[in-house]
């Protein structure tokens, strides 16, 4: 009896340290609300910058009146309308990416033809180059066709480089979808495209979701495009938020309560689709 006693040893012997209770459990919650606060310091930063009077916008500490003057005097201003140039360029763009690069990217998942490998690592190709180099093509495209300056010129400048990661991103999700069930719903009399909307398309919504997510943020916060091919008529808000900054003096609560405003929407529209975001990102993450 002695010697089993002897031979037995505990699974966590006592002589080993032992976290505190508190920390056991819960260390991970203090450790991602520590990353979370980390993360949305600059954007807390930058809203309590611009709640503060523009007198105040350097005084030590963080006790002070807040104040709406900087937002007041942005929708006085130019802004309001490059912050409608860019809400209406991101939706179009996104919208006109979805429309055109979802039924190509199913195509290049379910069609078989010889050249389909090759079309989409052109597709691919599009968005290895850095931007400046389609400058001045973009420039010269937009400025003869008549396009320079205009809400439909940058929204077709946008839908080039959204497109294809509509189509890259779209292809995934439908590889992921089985043939097998729109193959059931052309047995039970419904055409190509009719399986297509009624079956394959709602099964794709997080993936769509996901991707319109990503073009309306890569369209919602391009600064180069918009700078180079926009002058009075078609500034958008990114580009806006330069004019406060002027050689007799920068106007640090208006730069703050712009750029405030300018990631609301992204923000608003990201909580919005949250579920269908996650379930979209995380598609394809475990195989069966």
């Amino acid at each position: 009896m002695h010697a089993e006693a002897a031979l037995y040893e505990p699974p966590f012997p006592s002589d080993q340290p032992r976290r505190p209770g508190w920390l056991r459990r819960h260390g991970r919650e203090a450790a991602a609300l520590l990353l979370l606060a980390l993360l949305l310091f600059p954007f807390l930063w930058m809203v309590q910058l611009a709640l503060r009077p523009a007198e105040d916008a350097f005084e030590p500490g963080l006790l002070f009146v807040p104040t709406l003057d900087a937002f007041r005097a942005l929708w006085q201003d130019q802004f309001a309308r490059s912050f409608g140039n860019s809400l209406l360029t991101s939706t179009l763009s996104t919208a006109l990416s979805l429309l055109i690069g979802v039924p190509a990217a199913y195509v290049l998942t379910r069609w078989r033809f010889r050249a389909r490998r090759h079309v989409a690592l052109w597709i691919l190709c599009t968005r290895m180059a850095p931007p400046i180099a389609f400058t001045i093509p973009f420039f010269l495209a937009l400025r003869w066709s008549g396009l320079l300056d205009t809400v439909w010129g940058l929204t077709l400048i946008y839908l080039t480089f959204n497109l294809a990661i509509v189509i890259w991103l779209m292809q995934s999700f439908f590889a992921a979808i089985p043939a097998a069930l729109e193959e059931a719903a052309w047995m039970d009399g419904c055409g190509i495209w009719s399986a297509f909307r009624h079956v394959t398309l709602p099964l794709a919504l997080p993936g769509l979701v996901s991707t319109a997510v990503l073009c309306f943020i890569f369209s919602w916060s391009d600064f180069f495009f918009a700078l180079i091919l926009t002058r009075t008529q078609a500034v958008t808000a990114p580009v806006a938020i330069v004019n406060f900054l002027q050689y007799d003096g920068w106007e640090w609560t208006k730069i703050a309560a712009a750029g405030t405003l300018v990631m609301l929407p992204v923000v608003a529209f990201t909580l919005l689709v949250r579920k269908y975001l996650v379930r979209g990102l995380t598609a394809g993450g475990v195989k069966d």
